[in-house]
């Protein structure tokens, strides 16, 4: 069995209100599935990540903490970063690795981001990532709308690194802490030949 962790990217009291970046696409959806990530993770004796970003709120007082409305387990863990990169100047790397994870599972705020840049940085160092599609999400922007960006991190970061390490998206139905990545592969291969 692999070790495995879920990574809450994010999921800030500023955030979540619209204050820090606007109104969120699919707030209330999201929040309550980044919650049965995180019930799921409880029962499968999963670790727990939160991770808040400094920006928000200048990184203190009620705006800056997790979204009182998570879920925040006994073991589970908080850390602090000033860069989109969670692994940037940051404990993530090595608390990780010092617990032998070798799957991260993500989900959080905003999509095209904090979120994109977590997956790509874990795939990076050699971690299987799974990205919750369904359990992120982004305010809209200029040029596209939050739905818009969400669809096109999904469909960007699926596959995403190379064939030994890379990102699959999955919904938070799925049984998500266990890993398909080696199941996927296979069907890849299929494919070609």
């Amino acid at each position: 069995m692999s070790r495995q962790a879920l990574l809450v990217i994010d999921v800030q009291t500023d955030l979540v209100s619209g204050e820090y970046a606007g109104p969120l696409t699919d707030r209330e959806a999201v929040l309550a599935n980044i919650g049965t990530a995180i019930e799921k993770a409880v029962a499968a004796d999963v670790q727990v990540v939160f991770i808040r970003d400094l920006d928000v709120a200048g990184g203190e007082g009620p705006g800056f903490e997790v979204h009182a409305g998570l879920p925040q387990p006994a073991g589970s863990v908080t850390i602090d970063k000033s860069n989109n990169n969670a692994f940037t100047r940051t404990v993530l790397g090595p608390f990780l690795q010092e617990r032998g994870v070798d799957h991260v599972v993500i989900c959080g705020m905003q999509s095209e981001y904090c979120v994109d840049t977590a997956v790509r940085a874990a795939v990076g160092r050699d971690f299987d990532v799974t990205l919750l599609e369904d359990a992120h999400t982004t305010a809209d922007s200029p040029v596209l709308s939050g739905a818009q960006i969400i669809a096109h991190t999904n469909e960007t970061l699926y596959a995403h690194g190379d064939l030994e390490h890379f990102c699959v998206t999955r919904s938070v139905v799925e049984d998500i802490f266990t890993p398909n990545h080696a199941q996927t592969l296979q069907e890849w291969h299929d494919a070609e030949g």
